[in-house]
């Protein structure tokens, strides 16, 4: 059985002065290297959810556990909770305190009272993971929107948290640079750190989440496998969100072709590979480090009708050293959706994805045959 690690028992809240509560009566489970996704529309009370699992509200009536006990309230107890269990708030401004990028990656290091070489090691393993490092020395006030939210990222995740939830992650940044959130966040989760997300776009969670559990009004309607949720539109409906692209063109096709919709593919490479049949290519996969050889990757490159690179580490080496690539972003589904149409692909990626990189191979034979695929030593 799968370890809850944040829980809420019949979760009432009021903010002040409010008649209706925020919360009514929610229960649900968070479990240990689960995806989750809380959903659910604007007002539906996801961002006052989060704050009561990280003690910043303390609910009115029920109570929160995490690991298995209460909450505590007192003031060493919430800041010994907070250090494990971060939140990133949807806007970035509301949890930037440092002047400078680098003062404020420190900021929370600092609080938890760390020697200074471990801070300043903290700060830049950070900055380096949300691609900010070049600019460690600006004005935090001089960045872009965009900027300033993967600096509250860096903020959470130089505290090195057990558990790091993000409200609305993707918000206001533009296309590529969530794609790039949501693949850090893979990687953090795949590494050991658990992962909560919020968001009323449901074709991101439905990409990215094992579990979902959906607010409507302040109450919780679903919780579980994704799948259940969808398969009923009223509920669906009811909560404020529509169906997946994914789900309803997977539903779409099996009908069409008198199959099972099951097994629910979550991209466009398992629905591509449940749907269409015929010669496969072959994935070559390379960890790439900040020091690479140039030789090596041009003479791959003839080899192959394309290249994707998939990690932070990768996408700034390849970046630096003008590599030819063909998809910066969303790598591993780019060069998998090749793979199944025929085409040899090379995907580069972070040293420490190859396990990650394996999975995702792996989890491909439910929907089609097994993909063929060489890893080389870096």
């Amino acid at each position: 059985m799968t370890e809850p690690i944040l829980e809420t028992r019949s979760v009432v809240f009021y903010y002040d002065n409010n008649t209706k509560p925020s919360l009514n009566g929610v229960s649900l489970t968070i479990k240990k290297g689960v995806k989750t996704a809380i959903l659910g529309a604007n007002g539906a009370g996801k961002s006052t959810l989060f704050y009561q699992l990280n003690g910043v509200c303390r609910p009115s009536k029920g109570e929160v556990l995490y690991r298995g006990e209460s909450m505590s309230y007192r003031k060493k107890a919430l800041k010994a909770l907070r250090s494990n269990v971060a939140v990133v708030l949807q806007n970035p401004d509301d949890q930037i305190f440092g002047q400078t990028v680098i003062a404020d990656a420190s900021y929370g290091p600092k609080n938890m009272g760390l020697p200074k070489e471990e801070v300043d090691e903290r700060a830049r393993i950070a900055l380096e993971q949300v691609g900010l490092w070049e600019l460690r020395d600006r004005n935090s006030l001089q960045l872009s929107y965009g900027q300033r939210k993967r600096l509250s990222l860096a903020g959470a995740l130089a505290m090195g948290p057990d558990i790091l939830i993000l409200d609305e992650p993707t918000a206001g940044l533009d296309p590529q640079m969530a794609l790039e959130v949501m693949e850090l966040a893979e990687q953090l989760h795949h590494s050991g750190t658990d992962i909560v997300i919020s968001t009323h776009d449901v074709d991101l969670a439905y990409m990215w989440a094992d579990e979902i559990h959906v607010l409507r009004g302040g109450e919780k309607v679903y919780s579980g496998e994704q799948e259940g949720f969808y398969s009923d539109p009223l509920l669906t409906y009811s909560a404020g969100l529509l169906q997946p692209s994914m789900f309803q063109i997977n539903q779409t096709v099996s009908q069409m072709r008198g199959k099972d919709p099951r097994p629910y593919p979550q991209t466009e490479p398992e629905l591509i590979a449940k749907a269409v049949d015929g010669k496969r290519g072959n994935l070559t996969v390379l960890p790439m480090s900040e020091h690479v050889d140039r030789d090596l990757v041009e003479e791959l490159n003839k080899e192959v009708d394309s290249v994707g690179i998939f990690g932070s580490v990768t996408r700034r080496a390849t970046t630096a050293n003008g590599f030819p690539v063909d998809f910066i972003f969303g790598g591993f589904e780019s060069c998998m959706s090749r793979v199944l149409v025929g085409e040899d692909s090379l995907l580069i990626c972070d040293p420490d994805c190859i396990d990650l990189v394996k999975l995702k191979i792996w989890k491909m034979s439910d929907f089609g045959e097994p993909i063929d695929y060489t890893i080389l030593s870096e």
